[in-house]
């Protein structure tokens, strides 16, 4: 298994190309056609370049002539922008029960209000204790009560959901034009 991944992370080029003829590609796209493996290699060294197999299943397999360090580097180099491209999206996490108090709840809504203007997502959790589980209907009534609350600036991303002792509602933040 562990030879699988490394033959299939792992480049074939110059001498490693056991095919004796392979169609061969410039660096520029220009067709050399099929010719031989070491008429191949050394138009790649005339060019100080290297000959790389692209398709090893083809017939005859197909080896472009370029500068794989270069090419490589690319590589690298996008895969990095495109990680510095991505968005992180921020989860924070609302702790209710269901005997809280009005003031508790104002409170705890501000906090939210904040987190969501700020562009993060927002998850209401009503946490069941002993025999609150008999009846997980009043911790979506403490959800439904919340909603209200934070409408104006959320979107409800699933109705309030019974999971293990929790009862679940996501809010994700209202999307803001740009200006």
């Amino acid at each position: 298994m562990r030879d699988q991944k490394n033959k299939k992370k792992s480049v074939i080029m110059n001498n490693d190309i056991t095919a004796n003829e392979v169609r061969c590609l410039g660096e520029d796209g220009f067709a050399y056609g099929v010719i031989s493996k070491y008429e191949a290699i050394s138009k790649a060294k005339d060019l100080n370049l290297d000959l790389v197999l692209i398709s090893p299943d083809a017939n005859p397999p197909v080896a472009k002539i370029m500068d794989y360090g270069k090419f490589k580097y690319n590589k690298e180099k996008k895969k990095k922008e495109a990680r510095k491209n991505q968005q992180k999206i921020v989860l924070k996490e609302t702790k209710l029960s269901v005997k809280i108090a009005q003031n508790d709840i104002n409170y705890k809504i501000e906090r939210s209000r904040k987190f969501l203007e700020a562009g993060y997502h927002v998850k209401f959790r009503v946490f069941l204790k002993g025999r609150e589980m008999q009846n997980p209907d009043a911790g979506k009534d403490v959800l439904n009560r919340i909603w209200p609350m934070v409408e104006d600036i959320g979107i409800k991303d699933n109705e309030p959901k019974f999971e293990g002792r929790f009862i679940n509602m996501l809010v994700l933040p209202k999307k803001q034009e740009k200006k």
